[in-house]
């Protein structure tokens, strides 16, 4: 499963950073999953999907979404969801529940966020996601009761893990960034107020009017979410050469003033672009300049470290357009817009590149009569919001409140108020555009069977030793059970009665837990394996036991009597007489119990020890397909088909009365 691969990633890193030192907490929601009939531009169910009154869903046995509907803590509202359903079904693994909804033998599956979203980016565009949530729940480490040292250690370094921002990365990889809930201290409380950052002299976005008042469209986006989430709106004018400080130090919240995300990646925990945004080039309306080819000697003026610098001199520029400053007479930098403009309109300036969004802004703003805009764009880029490393906990609320006021067409109105509509980007599809690792590669049916030998030498090995004990140990059951000992022979009927009347599974179970829990004696990981032989020893010995004493009971009195005539004693007569017509008969229930055990090896995944069919269903949950486990079955029934071409060799060489 997706979280246990999260987690393992998780661990990796925090073995690297500490000895296995930094407790990992996520909120995943349970979620239903319906089959869809199309790509969906949000979440919510198609028309198809209908409603789940009278549907048939599906949860995973003893699950946190089974609990959901029938635990003693569901809510009377899940309750009654739940009796409203045709059906409630359980399956052993979330990739059993969706091969019953791809197939159609379900109508929902219900199962955490966080497998919901691996699952449903690993299969394409057949699911989608209902909005609505069942219930909440919080994961965290387990530790033996007492053991603070160990967990403290983890704790401490998760915790710096998230302040140096790799554990948003790996919870990024695992699309499991909107479950994580794990934060620095400083970031735990409740929040009142939101401090955002901003340039005040960067119009649309946010600038200060002519009655002294901040205004601009991220101001309005600011005040929308914060008045949905009952916050106070602090507004902080931040020096945008030094932006990075104030919020390393926690003067402010987010950065939110049209700041750019190409180039910053890695520098912040971004929110999902909001407006697509391009650099272009402004001149006066009475220049010569009428395209980007007529800069050749002029002379240039951008925002200082701004995305239009970039676009000419920054790292990831173009070819293009390093040449084409290149022919600049000067690329000049000023502090702001403003200033930029006051260049070129006082001709100190022939041009001016800056964003799209600010262009239209400030040639209204300064007369459409003035100035204009080139048609032919420089570079494009997109804005986002800019919150301190890790800090996904408020991303999210905002994020998700952003989403919003999108589905109800208020994001929309604003950005009409400040003339963007036609550069916003807000998509929610976004928010999720992660690639499962595993789903990016998916493995053919060569592949497949590569992987699965991992597994075959282990399912080989529990094949060939409980053979090599269980055979033994049920001809002594069956001395036992034919003893004239009466207790000797009640003993010998007692055991074969629970090992045939009891699933194997449980008996693994009891060899493994029962020397600690029953004796108090820890004996290791190590003894998994010998507890796996030794529960497939004794449960096969009761069958091998009564099989065996059939096939002694089957040879015919006479046999002894004329033994006994003969001289031999009770041991000859058994090893020579008796042992070999028994052998004779019992070859075909033997083979039958033998091709049951070459199955019975996957009952080991119970001890968590890996054979193969282990292997196939990790293989099939990391793929989301059904392959794997037709693969594991093809070998299954190639092994069976040899272990049944040699026994009926040995049965054939035995038919010596033919």
């Amino acid at each position: 499963m997706p979280s246990l691969r999260f987690l393992g990633t998780l661990f990796t890193s925090v073995s690297l950073n500490l000895n296995i030192d930094r407790i990992m907490k996520t909120t995943p929601s349970k979620r239903i999953a319906v089959k869809a009939t199309f790509q969906p531009s949000v979440i919510p169910c198609s028309a198809s999907c209908g409603t789940t009154e009278n549907a048939i869903v599906v949860v995973q046995a003893d699950s946190s979404a089974l609990a959901a509907f029938t635990g003693e803590d569901a809510t009377e509202e899940n309750k009654a969801l739940a009796k409203s359903f045709k059906d409630l079904q359980q399956v052993s693994d979330y990739n059993s529940a969706f091969l019953n909804l791809d197939s159609g033998m379900v109508d929902a599956v219900c199962l955490d966020i966080g497998v919901a979203n691996y699952q449903i980016s690993s299969r394409g565009d057949n699911f989608v996601m209902l909005d609505e949530k069942l219930a909440s729940e919080k994961y965290g480490i387990g530790f033996k009761k007492g053991n603070t040292e160990l967990k403290d250690k983890v704790e401490k370094t998760l915790l710096s893990m998230v302040k140096d921002g790799k554990f948003e990365e790996i919870a990024k990889k695992w699309n499991l960034e909107t479950s994580v809930c794990l934060k620095a201290d400083s970031e735990n409380t409740e929040r009142d107020t939101l401090t955002v950052g901003f340039d005040e002299e960067f119009p649309p976005y946010g600038y200060k009017d002519e009655n002294g008042e901040y205004v601009g469209f991220d101001i309005d986006l600011a005040n929308e979410v914060c008045k949905r989430n009952g916050w106070t709106l602090k507004l902080q004018p931040i020096d945008w050469n030094n932006r990075k400080e104030p919020l390393e130090s926690g003067e402010i919240d987010c950065i939110w003033n049209g700041f750019t995300i190409n180039g910053r990646e890695n520098d912040y925990t971004w929110s999902v672009p909001y407006v697509d945004n391009s650099q272009v080039v402004v001149v006066k309306k009475d220049s010569k300049i009428k395209a980007l080819a007529d800069l050749k000697g002029k002379i240039v003026v951008v925002q200082t470290d701004s995305s239009a610098l970039a676009a000419f001199t920054g790292k990831d520029a173009t070819e293009e357009n390093k040449k084409l400053a290149a022919s600049f007479k000067e690329l000049k930098q000023a502090g702001d817009y403003n200033s930029a403009f006051t260049n070129l309109e006082n001709g100190n300036a022939d041009a001016v590149c800056i964003d799209i969004s600010v262009a239209q802004f400030l040639i209204v703003a300064k007369g459409s009569d003035k100035f204009e805009m080139l048609d032919e764009k420089v570079a494009s880029e997109k804005y986002g919001i800019g919150f301190k490393k890790g800090n996904t906990e408020l991303k999210d609320t905002i994020q998700n409140t952003l989403f919003k006021m999108k589905r109800e067409g208020v994001f929309e109105e604003i950005a009409a108020k400040w003339g963007l509509e036609r550069v916003i980007c807000l998509d929610e599809r976004d928010a999720s555009d992660v690639t499962s690792p595993y789903a990016k590669d998916k493995l053919n049916f060569g592949q497949i069977l590569l992987q699965l030998m991992e597994g075959v030498g282990a399912t080989l090995l529990i094949f060939f030793l409980t053979l090599l004990f269980s055979m033994p140990l049920g001809l002594l059951l069956t001395f036992a059970r034919m003893s004239k000992l009466k207790v000797i022979q009640w003993v010998a009927r007692i055991y074969i009665s629970i090992m045939r009347g009891t699933p194997l599974m449980l008996q693994l179970i009891v060899v493994f837990f029962a020397p600690y829990y029953i004796f108090n004696v820890s004996l290791g990981s190590d003894y998994r394996f010998y507890a796996v032989i030794i529960g497939f020893s004794l449960n096969y010995a009761a069958y091998f036991a009564e099989i065996f004493r059939a096939g002694i009971q089957s040879v015919p009195n006479g046999q002894r009597e004329a033994a006994a005539v003969l001289g031999y004693t009770r041991a000859q007569t058994f090893g020579k007489i008796i042992f070999p017509q028994m052998v004779k008969h019992i070859l075909p229930p033997v083979t039958n119990e033998i091709i049951t055990l070459v199955k019975d090896t996957s009952l080991a995944f119970v001890l968590t020890y890996i054979e193969m069919f282990t292997i196939a269903k990790q293989i099939a949950a990391a793929q989301t397909s059904i392959l794997p486990l037709f693969a594991a079955g093809l070998f299954y029934y190639v092994f069976n088909m040899l272990v049944a071409f040699v026994m009926g060799r040995i049965e054939k060489r035995l038919d010596y009365y033919r």
